[in-house]
């Protein structure tokens, strides 16, 4: 049994793979995967890896339409594979437009289509005031829905309240309850807070840096289980094996991407759960010198309308907007026959 495997088998944890290449996805089910995690970035490379099998599953030809129209027929072919992979024992994400990030109608409108594709997709939407607005009507109409470009306790927490909000409409409504997840990014928010250390000539070191997205899942964490949430926290964007681990154990859905995937084959044995072990106190305070730190860490640290200011929230929609659904707009299979 390696360490993927026992992540899966001997401990409350759920792991879902994050790419959508086939070859990769295939050996992350053997290892034990039971989901899968997409975003338009991985769509596109999806789609240059293996142009022939996706150009055989799309409904239009991308060089004959535009806009929303061949997006949407684009992801739908490749989330609408995955999603058969998967039907028997687990889900597909996608994720909405990301230039849309504070557009509440819009949002709500193609979240509905997306969940038309099959009923094993689960809708990504971002952690803003918007997108949380959007999230609790998923849920209260049964969509099972992820709240992603998240980083901070405070919007986990305030997905989870909104999740409590909809599941609560949708069981007056008499509409069995759909999954619902809180995303923290927390190899993301770690890479933030190093560029905000440096400029600041901070006294937080490397090593505290690379503790920062952990301390506030495991602070998280312990904040779902105190108030009975059951929405499911999902680290993702991990930087190493080294974020797995210490959230080991924990009941979550860990998103991993392959290249980390292989570095938790290569653990040895004996595997521990980390889950319980706490970021120490010294850590902390010195990275609670960081006023943005203090945002992420928090539970008071940001409201809802402050979400999508802050700085990782901006760096990762503008990299799903530029290296993923933006190229999407232009993507056509040269040299493929449709």
């Amino acid at each position: 049994m390696n360490y993927l495997q026992w992540l899966a088998q001997e401990t409350e944890t759920t792991w879902w793979h994050d790419s959508a290449d086939i070859a990769e996805q295939q050996q992350a089910r053997a290892w034990g995967a039971v989901g899968m995690t997409t975003n338009p970035f991985l769509i596109n490379n999806a789609l240059h890896s293996d142009s022939a099998l996706w150009a055989s599953r799309v409904l239009l030809d991308p060089a004959q339409c535009e806009g929303d129209e061949k997006v949407l027929d684009l992801m739908r072919a490749v989330t609408g594979y995955f999603a058969e992979v998967f039907a028997k024992e687990g889900y597909v994400c996608a994720q909405t437009n990301p230039n849309k990030c504070g557009d509440y109608v819009y949002m709500l409108e193609q979240a509905k289509i997306y969940a038309s594709w099959s009923p094993n997709i689960v809708i990504k939407l971002p952690a803003t005031k918007a997108g949380i607005r959007v999230y609790e009507e998923c849920v209260a109409l049964g969509i099972p829905v992820a709240a992603t470009v998240s980083f901070t306790v405070p919007q986990v927490l305030a997905v989870a309240e909104a999740a409590e909000r909809g599941k609560d409409r949708a069981r007056k409504a008499g509409i069995p309850k759909a999954l619902s997840i809180a995303v923290l990014m927390v190899g993301r928010l770690d890479d933030y807070l190093r560029d905000v250390a440096q400029d600041q000539e901070s006294v937080v070191t490397e090593t505290d840096i690379r503790q920062a997205g952990t301390a506030c899942m495991k602070r998280a964490y312990k904040l779902f289980t105190e108030r009975g949430y059951d929405t499911k926290l999902m680290p993702a964007g991990s930087r190493g094996a080294y974020h797995i681990q210490a959230l080991s154990g924990a009941s979550m859905i860990m998103s991993i991407a392959p290249k980390i995937q292989k570095e938790l084959i290569a653990v040895k044995e004996p595997f521990k759960a980390q889950i319980d072990e706490p970021v120490s106190e010294d850590v902390i305070e010195r990275l609670l010198t960081l006023r943005e730190f203090q945002r992420a860490y928090e539970v008071g640290g940001m409201v809802e309308e402050e979400f999508i200011t802050y700085g990782s929230c901006n760096r990762t929609i503008d990299q799903f907007i530029n290296d993923g659904w933006n190229p999407l707009l232009s993507f056509n299979f040269k040299g493929v026959s449709l």
